[in-house]
């Protein structure tokens, strides 16, 4: 009767709650007997059960008496600790429960981002070691911090990072994890139905706010002055904020420069476009991970170099790739050649064969060292722009299928000649000069993202 009654109240609060917040509060309690005027539920963590104690268990205890069993306390128990994870009484208030330590009514944490999960190479160093300091630290070292980067550079799986290992380290800790678009809903929500108190009270008396992907807020006004005033309440209390976007704060139109501001007070990270190294690094780590789980599938040397050369738009879509391949060895029971990679992964390669052009390299060449195209163009021969010249004609010979003369004609109508000196003089630059090396590197990386 007991499993009866809680089916149908599981049902009842589907519809009343909404699938994403029933999945992820009502979905993972089992019911196990009710007796004494108790009923006991089991929940996978003490985490779950404070905060179903905390937000649903008077509705919980109201359902139940409604369906005929007398019931004044209920009780969680989480099946990952000995210990009861939280209980409430009726009559009870909800300030009773104990607040859950690590994302409270957030984004859910993903527990394959953390930091012993995360690749660090050049492009990553400084983010890592600055997530790792705020994560480990406990006492605010820069406040915020501010990650940001294209599609797929790690900023989501820092900050994922930082959670799990602040709740590692400092249990009592309150972190809140969300993405700005969250966030605006949450504020939509609490005006909507006038409970701006607990809006504020709820993302003002966290240790730890984490918001991803703030451009989002830009050009809201309404969301972008309440961020504002959530902003200034944590850091007058002392706690940690930590950003991300996928922009410097300063190139995201439609943000008050007010919060502009604010977000460039702290330290402002820029997490790279991935290098070679970094893809490999990325890829051997996920490829032993699989191979544990898949011991059978032989996979042939050089296949994972192919894949860090050939994919280099983002991380996501190497590691997809990385997956698919797996899939398909296990499922057909082949072995993992550079043939079949090229077969399973033919439209990932096509969609990463990105066509570079010469008037693209120059446009970045140009804003790299402040100049402006048509002086790559012009018969100029002064070393501030002949030398950012050469730098456009060897990136142009490297990165595209143009012939010398082509090349040569885009630069002004210059000579193939001219070309080829210029490519020889950057090769030669490149092992003496570290400050050219360091630009064409940077400059290869930004067009080939």
């Amino acid at each position: 009767m007991e499993k009866e009654v809680w089916g149908r109240i599981r049902s009842e609060m589907l519809a009343s709650l909404g699938k994403d917040a029933f999945t992820n509060w009502i979905d993972p309690l089992e019911m196990l007997e009710a007796g004494g005027r108790t009923a006991h539920f089991s929940v996978p963590t003490s985490f779950i059960g404070n905060w179903v104690a905390r937000n649903y268990g008077e509705s919980i205890m109201g359902r139940l008496n409604a369906e005929g069993l007398k019931v004044d306390r209920l009780d969680f128990k989480s099946v990952s600790a000995a210990r009861p994870a939280a209980s409430i009484t009726a009559g009870t208030a909800a300030e009773a429960i104990p607040i859950p330590s690590v994302d409270l009514p957030g984004s859910p944490l993903d527990t394959r981002f953390t930091f012993d999960s995360f690749v660090v190479g050049k492009p990553n160093e400084l983010a890592h070691a600055a997530a790792r300091r705020v994560a480990e630290s406990g006492q605010l070292t820069f406040n915020p911090l501010f990650l940001y980067g294209g599609v797929g550079l790690g900023k989501t799986h820092l900050m994922h990072a930082i959670a799990w290992e602040t709740q590692a380290i400092r249990p009592e800790a309150r972190v809140l994890y969300l993405s700005a678009e969250q966030f605006m809903y949450r504020f939509v929500q609490a005006l909507r139905f006038k409970d701006m108190h607990s809006f504020k009270e709820q993302f003002r008396s966290v240790d730890v706010l984490m918001i991803d992907d703030v451009q989002f807020i830009a050009g809201k006004n309404s969301t972008q002055d309440e961020f504002f005033h959530t902003f200034n309440a944590l850091v007058d209390q002392g706690k940690q904020i930590v950003i991300s976007a996928d922009r410097a704060p300063g190139e995201i139109e439609g943000l008050e420069e007010r919060i502009r501001s604010r977000l460039q007070w702290g330290l402002v990270v820029d997490l790279h476009p991935t290098d070679y190294e970094l893809r490999l690094g990325i890829l051997q780590s996920k490829a032993e991970t699989q191979l544990k789980t898949m011991p059978d599938v032989q996979m042939d040397a050089g296949v994972l170099e192919f894949l860090a050369h050939r994919i280099s738009s983002n991380v996501r879509v190497l590691e997809g790739a990385l997956t698919r391949l797996f899939a398909f060895a296990s499922l057909v029971g082949r072995e993992i050649t550079m043939d079949m990679t090229q077969e399973c992964l033919a439209d990932i390669l096509r969609a990463s064969e990105r066509k570079v052009t010469v008037e693209e390299i120059m446009r970045q060449v140009a804003d790299h060292y402040n100049l402006r195209m048509s002086d790559l163009l012009s018969p100029r021969r002064a070393r501030s722009v002949a030398r950012p010249r050469q730098v456009a004609m060897f990136l142009s010979k490297m990165l595209t299928s143009k012939s010398l003369p082509d090349i040569g004609r885009r630069f002004g109508g210059r000579d193939h000649t001219t070309v080829i000196h210029a490519v020889k003089k950057v090769e030669e630059l490149k092992m003496i000069d570290s400050q050219i090396a360091e630009d064409v590197e940077l400059l290869r990386r930004m067009l080939e993202a």
